[in-house]
């Protein structure tokens, strides 16, 4: 019955007469006025008025009799309507934003992507000019640090690399944050200079 992202205009002058009818500036049983009036109040065509009857017909709101008008039925149908358009609102609302994040999301990744490949591809084709280098680490089972964090154990700050990626189970994450942990098996992407390499792997596998 409804539009899944933006009111239909048939829609809103619905609501607005079941909202009339709830404040009784329309009682039961009263008429109200004819389509053309209507289409001339809410400056729009008669077939979008017919639209708009229709919804609140169906609902028993209202009833249209030919060449007699249009009657009001029930306040209380009134107010179940303007409750039930409401929820059904909030919920294409949720599901436009979440769309919207979720859109947000992958081009997210996708830039991150693309900077980490056009760092691989920068330090390849300079890698004799630049001390930066892109290190593929696998955490062991001599790891000192399954279970924690990368913030938790000051990682930066004792191997002066810096964790941009994590493979995990056929998963790439990216930038997995300081509150990511270390896992077995996990494959870390570390940029820093080309020292970091040993002093990462003295770092996780120290006694």
């Amino acid at each position: 019955m409804f539009d899944n992202s933006v009111t239909s205009k048939y829609q809103e002058i619905a609501l607005d007469i079941a909202n009339s009818i709830y404040k009784e500036d329309f009682k039961e049983g009263d008429k109200l006025h004819g389509r053309s009036t209507l289409a001339g109040k809410y400056n729009v065509s008669p077939e979008t008025i017919r639209r708009a009857i229709k919804l609140l017909e169906d609902v028993d709101v209202v009833r249209s009799h030919k060449g007699s008008g249009i009657t009001i039925l029930s306040k209380d149908k009134a107010f179940k309507y303007i409750n039930k358009f409401k929820n059904i609102e909030s919920v294409a609302s949720y599901k436009v934003t979440l769309a919207n994040q979720i859109q947000q999301k992958m081009e997210l990744e996708n830039n991150i992507i693309a900077t980490i490949d056009k760092i691989i591809d920068y330090t390849s084709r300079f890698s004799n000019t630049t001390s930066i280098t892109p290190l593929e680490i696998e955490v062991t089972e001599k790891c000192s640090f399954i279970g924690k964090s990368i913030g938790g154990v000051s990682f930066w700050q004792h191997t002066g690399g810096t964790i941009i990626g994590m493979k995990r189970d056929n998963e790439t994450i990216l930038s997995p944050g300081p509150y990511a942990t270390f896992e077995l098996g996990d494959v870390l992407l570390v940029i820093g200079e080309e020292k970091v390499y040993n002093a990462v792997k003295m770092f996780l596998e120290e006694d």
